[in-house]
């Protein structure tokens, strides 16, 4: 058995727009200048009071970033519903995944910067409701790159982390994967330039869905 864990933001879905607009409202709610897309796109994957704080460009959370995490997440909802934004799944993720959960020697699991709330949102949008064996949020664990999320999934799973390979499309992904004993691919078509997935320790790169199979057929079987 093996367990694979997928990121959510930026490698199932592509949330940056929606993400994006609710963190420069947040800042211009408090009187800062708007973050830029790439700012933002650098960010996700953190734990949001974490993410916050590095737009400021501090080393740690304040009073003020977790004023402006609670303010995040007040307005967030409203932002979803005005925007019609449901955070669609990359092209060919779909296929990816319903040939993978066919797979009786694959469980499939989530790791995510994301709440547990944000998860099932996500989830419920695209009918993953009960396609994830083991998942854990920002609610459950340290934010990434601390390997916690993998470890724990695996122990849950009761699969070892040398048998669990992770999917991610950021530099945080890549890191908690290799500190957890995991393997690690990462995604083109997320938020993160392939050097730097290659510099945080990528095993592999896939630039399309179809190339994650291709690899686990070679390479991890």
């Amino acid at each position: 058995m093996k367990l694979v864990l997928f990121d959510c933001d930026g490698t199932l879905v592509d949330s940056a727009g929606l993400i994006h607009e609710v963190m420069a409202r947040t800042f211009e709610d408090f009187g800062l200048a708007r973050v830029s897309l790439d700012a933002t796109k650098g960010i996700i994957g953190l734990t949001l009071d974490i993410a916050i704080a590095r737009l400021m460009h501090q080393s740690h959370v304040d009073d003020r970033a977790l004023a402006m995490t609670a303010h995040y997440k007040k307005i967030y909802g409203g932002v979803r519903a005005e925007m019609d934004f449901r955070e669609p799944l990359f092209p060919g993720i779909q296929e990816l995944v319903a040939t993978l959960s066919a797979r009786d020697a694959l469980i499939l699991g989530a790791v995510t910067g994301k709440s547990r709330r944000g998860l099932d949102q996500i989830c419920a949008s695209h009918g993953y409701e009960k396609t994830f064996f083991v998942s854990r949020t920002a609610d459950d664990c340290p934010s990434k790159p601390h390997p916690a999320m993998v470890t724990e999934c695996c122990f849950e799973a009761g699969i070892d982390p040398k048998d669990t390979i992770v999917i991610g499309d950021a530099i945080y992904d890549m890191q908690m994967a290799k500190s957890a004993g995991a393997a690690a691919i990462g995604v083109a078509w997320g938020y993160a330039a392939v050097s730097e997935l290659v510099e945080a320790g990528a095993d592999h790169i896939a630039y399309a869905p179809n190339h994650i199979l291709d690899w686990m057929e070679t390479c991890h079987a």
